[in-house]
């Protein structure tokens, strides 16, 4: 027989659950803010690295020093010193041959900018992890996957390096492979930091194949950019939607070997590009087409921004092939290209559900 006045234990059992819950739902806000921030600076870092690549600057800085490389020059003769290293690489001699040291300033602040916000990602990923996972609001499931968001990071400032290194002899501007693979590393944070803060807030666990198919292409298609602006491919055939006289250029495929004519052949590259984000394009319309007539209103809201948000990147690229990749519309297709990737893998989440805590 219970006492008089003893707690029941059914809803002791209750309240104890109802307590878990709470602190479960607390956690995943808290990671979910944590993972908004951690995307939202790796897409303003990505931006300024991309108009560091379109500037020529990302060889101003020729060492790497993770802590003191913080201070940029403070006196006249940290400039001439920092000029005097610059000077002595290939880039320097070719493409800014006769580089006044004003010119050059310009040059550093936008790597050093660029280098500024990799290191706040880093500080924005890492310290943020280890709180939460110190005070265990991070879901048991989900702490290996963010673990790699740390990992990520260091790696990708090692990586950086890597890339910048291979600028500054023998080359006059940086390895395309480099580079594409430093862009990769960028994306795999982004990635894994959107997709997590997602489906902490779907109602299921379910994953729609189309949204996922056009997530894959739209990343794809980000990989490809980077070869193109490896190899500076944008400046080549600045008409649309010809190349040239004809659809396929003639140059497509001179280098014999596919793998090197499409990675170091510009005009390939190019073309490739153009290849993918046409295709991107059909298969968001095509999604947009057989998902978007029925379903809640989440679910007609996902295809719809994946319709547009493919519709006005393909454009925005146009407009920047035709007009010889002006700076600042460069950048906005950069962000468009994100924008995709980010609407296709809230369709995959989203696509037949409603979003709730």
């Amino acid at each position: 027989m219970t006492a008089i006045g003893a707690p029941h234990v059914g809803s002791m059992e209750a309240r104890t659950r109802d307590i878990e819950d709470v602190a479960v739902a607390g956690g995943d806000r808290a990671v979910h803010r944590w993972l908004v921030a951690t995307a939202v600076c790796v897409v303003v870092a990505l931006v300024v690295g991309g108009i560091t690549r379109l500037t020529e600057s990302g060889l101003s800085i020729t060492e790497w020093r993770p802590v003191s490389g913080v201070v940029p020059p403070l006196s006249e003769t940290d400039w001439t010193s920092a000029f005097e290293a610059y000077r002595q690489i290939p880039e320097a001699q070719t493409v800014h041959r006769g580089i006044t040291l004003a010119a050059f300033k310009a040059l550093y602040w936008w790597e050093w900018v660029h280098r500024i916000l990799a290191r706040l990602v880093g500080l924005v990923i890492a310290v943020p992890f280890f709180v939460l996972l110190m005070r265990r609001q991070i879901r048991p499931a989900l702490q290996l996957r963010l673990a790699n968001l740390p990992i990520l990071v260091a790696a990708q400032g090692v990586l950086g390096w890597y890339m910048v290194q291979s600028g500054l002899s023998g080359r006059t501007d940086v390895s395309p492979y480099r580079l594409v693979a430093h862009l990769g590393v960028a994306l795999m944070i982004y990635l894994i930091a959107t997709w997590t803060a997602m489906t902490l807030r779907a109602h299921t666990r379910a994953v729609d194949r189309l949204g996922v198919a056009v997530a894959v292409l739209a990343g794809i298609t980000i990989l490809s950019g980077g070869f193109v602006a490896g190899l500076d491919a944008g400046h080549v055939y600045n008409e649309f939607p010809l190349m040239g006289s004809a659809i396929v250029p003639a140059e497509y495929g001179a280098m014999g070997v596919w793998w090197r004519d499409w990675f170091e052949n510009p005009v390939s590259a190019q073309f490739n590009h153009r290849v993918l984000a046409v295709t991107t394009l059909v298969v968001a319309f095509g999604a947009w087409w057989v998902r978007g007539v029925r379903g809640s209103e989440v679910a007609l809201r996902a295809w719809r921004w994946v319709a547009a948000a493919a519709a006005l990147q393909v454009a925005l690229g146009i407009a920047t092939l035709l007009l010889l990749v002006p700076i600042p519309l460069a950048a906005l297709h950069q962000v468009g290209a994100l924008g995709v990737l980010t609407a296709g893998m809230f369709a995959a989440v989203n696509g037949h559900r409603t979003v709730t805590y």
